[in-house]
């Protein structure tokens, strides 16, 4: 590594809450130094996903750093390791699933080739490696072409091998209560004996699909981890790592810590203090914290790097062999600056403040094989749109992009004797701007939806929509509140958060009627929801259920129309506060 990118590392981590963190010390005679490299939520992003870090400039301010990229983070990965040969590579899961068309129109097999190639080590489970189901994670991992889904596997790769890395899910149990992969594995780095558990969030069965997870329960994540704690004490393992696909938010910058917060915060407090480092994941956000300026018992690294490989964790532990344990710790986040890439506000440009990492080329070779499988698909004409529908960003309220969805849905499922139609923002990953001639292409229409999700129809009484809709503000449920349904453009509904749990929804009415509470409405939703899934268990009452298309094919063919489709107007959800 260069005394350059020792450099700027110093820099970055003094960015953030860099101070509080221990001083990394050279290994003394009778230790080992060892590095971690860590990433999380890699999501299938193979391409340079057009994202920047605003970062520490070296004359004042910040700059936009563009990052990510696999083959510029492989590149980073082999930078961090020639630094240290005593190394592992590990991630917290959602290495796969809402990715990229180039990965996700392949079942993610490149996304797993690409950390096969990456040297990734062992990763958590996160929720989304769950999206298609435990066969097909099971495929995915330990490799074969059986078909699973709508999609077809094996497409590029005949001969697909699967994962050279370790999934590790302590807390992800069969229906015989043993863990669906192994619990916790042992790396010997340098002569330390380094235990890694992994762990999922324990709120799996409420973001995805039941049905692919029917048999599995996700106990206590705290819990499952200490009760490993004396198990790799008895093997005499020097550091413990935990990988946890759970997270949190701060309020500094993506070395920073100032106020953390989040699900992962109570998960920390339970948690043994003989952990070294936990890497987390899911809420896509940057951080380092040294979590012992909270809670001085607990004097473990607490890490996350964002998303979408635009950062790595470089994490350096001294461990005293003779007494087992970590002596000095210290982490930084580092960005995988690869190439510029044009945004709406301008080009955002590469800067010599921060290393560039060269594309490393059996990385990018990889991806200009998928790339080209995928380019007559993706480039194909799939519509019109007369104006942009933005990314939804907060789940609390409505979004264009949604309800352009709803009714996408609803208009595709009227055949099948659909009313009125709901969608959930948690499956909408990115939102639609089209060309100067209103012109979409393909790839830009299954971005929005890419979960392959089936639409259904099924049977609801007025009585139990409303039920439905007061699960939106329930404040009891582990998913953020509200967490605002968007409904098709005959279907409206007003609400009062200052109202008790229960009688929050103030008005509903569906073709500018009211609902009537004993009338069966025919009700168009994807099949995630209707199978409960973000925590709406009311859906799963539906009688007479009758399942069509996917739903990314029912938006491509609504926008396909004769007709330009302009954007609708935000305006179905109404928040209303009491006098």
């Amino acid at each position: 590594m260069t005394v350059r990118y020792l450099a700027l590392a110093a820099m970055a981590l003094l960015s953030g809450c860099a101070g509080r963190q221990t001083p990394y010390r050279a290994a003394a005679p009778g230790s080992v130094a060892v590095k971690l490299i860590a990433l999380n939520d890699f999501h299938g992003a193979l391409e340079p996903p057009k994202k920047s870090i605003a970062a520490p400039a070296r004359a004042g301010g910040t700059v936009e750093v563009p990052a990510g990229g696999v083959a510029y983070l492989a590149s980073a990965v082999a930078s961090l390791k020639a630094a240290n040969p005593n190394n592992a590579v590990v991630a917290a899961g959602d290495m796969i699933s809402a990715s990229p068309l180039i990965s996700a129109l392949f079942l993610d097999e490149p996304a797993i080739e690409a950390m096969n190639r990456v040297g990734l080590d062992y990763s958590a489970l996160g929720n989304h490696e769950f999206d298609k189901g435990r066969q097909e994670l099971f495929r995915i991992t330990h490799g074969g072409c059986t078909k699973y889904t709508s999609r077809t596997p094996c497409q590029v790769d005949k001969a697909y091998a699967g994962a050279r890395f370790g999934y590790l899910a302590a807390n992800t149990l069969d229906e015989a209560g043993k863990p669906l992969f192994a619990p916790y594995a042992i790396k010997r780095i340098g002569g330390a004996k380094v235990g890694f558990i992994g762990l999922t969030l324990k709120d799996v069965p409420l973001i995805v699909d039941p049905a692919g997870i029917a048999g599995l329960s996700f106990p206590d994540e705290a819990a499952t981890a200490n009760a490993l704690v004396p198990e790799l004490r008895r093997q005499a393992v020097d550091a413990i790592v935990v990988l946890i696909h759970q997270g949190g938010r701060v309020t500094g910058g993506y070395n920073g810590c100032d106020g953390l917060d989040g699900d992962i915060k109570p998960i920390l407090a339970k948690l043994d203090p003989a952990i070294d480092v936990v890497v987390s994941g899911h809420t896509h956000r940057a951080y380092v914290c040294d979590y012992a300026a909270i809670d001085p018992a607990r004097p473990f690294l607490l890490t996350s790097a964002g998303s979408n490989g635009t950062l790595l964790t470089d994490i350096d532990l001294t461990i005293d062999r003779k007494a087992h344990k970590v002596t000095a710790k210290r982490a930084t986040n580092v960005i995988v600056q690869g190439e510029g890439y044009k945004a709406r506000s301008g080009d955002v440009a590469l800067t010599e403040d921060y290393p560039r990492f060269p594309a490393a080329k059996p990385l990018s070779d990889l991806v200009a094989r998928y790339a080209e499988e995928a380019k007559v698909v993706v480039s194909r004409p799939a519509g019109r749109l007369g104006g942009a529908a933005p990314k939804p960003t907060d789940a609390g309220g409505e979004s264009i992009i949604g309800d352009l969805v709803a009714d996408a849905m609803l208009a595709a499922m009227k055949p099948a004797g659909a009313e009125l139609a709901f969608t959930n923002q948690g499956g909408i990953r990115a939102g639609l701007e089209p060309a100067a001639d209103d012109s979409l292409n393909y790839g830009q229409i299954f971005s929005v939806l890419p979960f392959g999700n089936s639409i259904v129809v099924t049977g609801l009484t007025g009585r139990q929509i409303l039920a439905v809709l007061e699960q939106q503000f329930d404040d009891s449920t582990a998913r953020p509140t509200p967490y605002v349904l968007l409904p098709s453009a005959n279907t409206r509904f007003s609400y009062d958060l200052s109202k008790p749990r229960g009688s929050r929804v103030v008005t509903v009415t569906v073709d500018g009627q009211p609902l009537v509470p004993d009338r069966t409405y025919r009700v168009a939703l994807n099949s995630f929801l209707a199978n409960g899934g973000d925590d709406f268990p009311g859906f799963k009452a539906g009688t007479d259920t009758r399942t069509g298309m996917n739903d990314v094919d029912a938006l491509e063919r609504y926008l396909a129309g004769p007709n330009l489709v302009m954007p609708p107007v935000a305006d179905r959800t109404t928040e209303v506060k009491s006098k």
